[in-house]
């Protein structure tokens, strides 16, 4: 199975397709495709679309793996980077892709065992357990190809904290005290209530 790993960004989208047979693990491609800067949003979000179907056109993915989105102080570069993870899941979904997602911290813990890592040790672990040599590249590629590892790799507790299934247990919430029953358990150990 070939995954696709995507770091969406509005000027640098990292991306990295790994070949999964069984426990082989191969990388096909990595790198960041970089919209122009002085290009409208439109025309920007065009480019890097363009650009990843003449990609898969090339690797025939059947799989996506993406961060899932969330909003830090700016809510504006939020909604910018929700177009844009939008965009490149209509066109995978055109290919009849299936599609995984994972918050940071998963994907943190998957290739280095810790939650908050620094993305220069996701790099760094990453090139170790690819075995690759490390390179001078952006961390957006580096980040896509972590995606594309934890896709393609995903960690048994991850998963079933990330599932949606019916294994999900229920959580009972305890009934609230009335303000008469507090008045009533005050009084009983000898309290007064006014």
């Amino acid at each position: 199975m070939i995954v696709l790993g995507i770091d969406p960004g509005s000027v640098n989208t990292g991306y990295a397709f790994v070949d999964v047979r069984g426990s082989e693990f191969s990388v096909l491609e990595y790198g960041a495709l970089h919209a122009p800067k002085n290009r409208s949003f439109e025309d920007r979000l065009l480019y890097i679309v363009d650009s990843l179907e003449l990609l898969m056109e090339r690797y025939q993915p059947e799989k996506l793996g993406m961060e899932s989105a969330f909003v830090a102080v700016n809510a504006r570069s939020a909604l910018v980077l929700g177009h844009v993870r939008g965009a490149i899941l209509v066109a995978c979904k055109r290919r009849g892709m299936s599609f995984s997602e994972f918050p940071p911290s998963t994907i943190k813990q998957a290739v280095t065992g810790k939650g908050n890592a620094s993305k220069e040790l996701v790099a760094n672990m990453i090139y170790a357990r690819l075995g690759i040599a490390p390179e001078k590249v952006l961390l957006d590629a580096t980040d896509a190809l972590a995606i594309a590892w934890t896709t393609a790799n995903p960690n048994p507790i991850s998963e079933a904290l990330l599932s949606k299934g019916a294994s999900r247990k229920s959580v009972s919430r305890k009934r609230r005290a009335t303000v008469n029953e507090w008045k009533s358990l005050i009084e009983k150990m000898g309290g007064k209530c006014p």
